[in-house]
């Protein structure tokens, strides 16, 4: 049967574009005012996280010493470097961000640890060790295991790549030394490759967590805590945990596996399964082909497999990340944003944006290039004014940070997405 091609029209008061962390905590704030909001955007980088969310781990100029006090690194960037965009808004700001933020993930059914004064010291895949601001619940034993050197055996999987308990054992032999692994058959996966996916979504029917539970407890012998890949479920991983220890007897935490991982895919299948029933009208896996302002509102174009889709906006707010979401593009004549042709703070030349050595731990100045903003994080056209009063922006395309070598990725997508909406509100009042 042919399905003819239908216009669909959306009138709204917010529209964010971008689907990733940035985007995704601008819809929760957004829906938590009462703002009338769209959301979207094309695959956005939020399946390739781990799951933790960095405040700031690692501050410039040279990001080799480890923030054990996000706050005071904070409070050093705002000499060292005022233009971050993390040094533009208010301790208090940032802490109701990240608590309104986490707090909604729990109530949604992925709790996450409550936000402090501190830093935690987390896993990586690697078994290599990262500071990071909040961990999923499910990940909170392994902090606190590592803290206090417990005894605490690795288990891996047969046939799981990206993976392995030997390494995460051999980095960190001589930090815990009481820590071992075991590789063990996933049940019912006994040949070939298998995919953490596959695993987590298989460990939600109760017949798999019965069989997995009594590898587990021969694989652990007389210890009592264990880490795993995170697997544990992919809609409910707090029940899963929980119910993985009753029946084991042992506590369990999740390591975050190579991406894209389940912490990652989670966090998007439950805004993309959660934000409709909210009242948000969502459009994912689409890309906005144009954006342009007329009179009081804005106007975004863009099509799906059943026809185009126009959305009539009172404000926008700009979240689309920065080069593998498409935000930014890099061409033989410098750095760009697409969407709109927005000014990009960069080098002078494609010769600057790299040091010599990749892994210069002072990072790369391409990292740093992205958008400005005005103090109500409106972008600034050619001659330093707003682009337009209702247009907002948000997260890693914002320029003078860099997230990779700071690890603050979400508290830059998080603290600007708070502060964007609270001017939205303003602006729609």
């Amino acid at each position: 049967m042919y399905m003819s091609e239908e216009a669909r029209d959306f009138t709204t008061e917010l529209a964010v574009i971008g689907s990733g962390l940035a985007g995704f905590a601008a819809s929760i704030f957004a829906l938590k005012r009462n703002i009338k909001t769209s959301q979207v955007g094309n695959t956005g980088a939020i399946a390739y996280t781990t799951g933790y969310l960095d405040l700031l781990g690692y501050p410039a100029p040279d990001h080799s010493v480890p923030a054990e006090d996000p706050w005071l690194g904070i409070e050093k960037l705002r000499t060292t470097e005022p233009n971050h965009p993390l040094c533009r808004i208010h301790k208090n700001d940032i802490q109701t961000a990240f608590t309104e933020f986490t707090d909604f993930l729990g109530e949604c059914g992925i709790a996450y640890t409550t936000p402090s004064e501190k830093n935690s010291t987390a896993l990586t895949p690697a078994g290599s060790l990262k500071p990071t601001f909040c961990v999923p619940a499910t990940m909170q034993i392994g902090v606190s295991a590592l803290s206090q050197k417990t005894g605490c055996v690795i288990i891996d999987f047969k046939g799981l790549k990206g993976f392995s308990g030997r390494q995460v054992v051999a980095n960190l032999k001589d930090r815990w030394p009481k820590l071992s692994t075991r590789r063990v058959i996933f049940p019912d996966m006994t040949s070939g490759e298998i995919y953490p996916e596959v695993m987590a979504r298989s460990l939600e029917v109760p017949e798999t967590r019965e069989k997995l539970a009594k590898v587990l407890r021969e694989a652990a012998g007389d210890v009592k805590v264990i880490g795993v890949p995170a697997v544990l479920g992919m809609h409910t991983p707090d029940m899963v945990r929980a119910e993985m220890e009753r029946l084991t007897g042992l506590k369990i935490f999740e390591i975050p596996t190579m991406p894209p991982s389940v912490p990652g895919i989670r966090l998007r299948e439950m805004f993309e399964q959660l934000f409709p029933q909210k009242g948000l009208t969502l459009i994912p896996q689409q890309k906005v082909t144009r954006l342009e302002f007329e009179g009081d509102y804005a106007e975004l174009s863009l099509s799906d497999s059943y026809g185009p889709i126009t959305i009539r906006s009172k404000s926008v707010i700009l979240a689309t990340g920065r080069f593998l979401s498409g935000g930014l593009e890099a061409h033989l004549d410098g750095v760009k944003e697409p969407l709109l042709g927005l000014p990009v703070t960069q080098p002078d030349s494609r010769q600057d944006w790299y040091r010599e050595q990749y892994t210069d731990k002072r990072g790369h100045a391409v990292n740093r290039a992205g958008i400005e903003v005005d103090p109500s994080f409106r972008p600034l056209d050619q001659n330093g004014r707003p682009y337009r009063e209702n247009l907002f922006a948000a997260g890693v395309i914002l320029a003078h940070q860099d997230w990779i070598r700071g690890r603050c990725g979400a508290g830059v997508a998080i603290a600007t997405a708070y502060r964007a909406v609270e001017e939205v509100e303003k602006f729609l009042r």
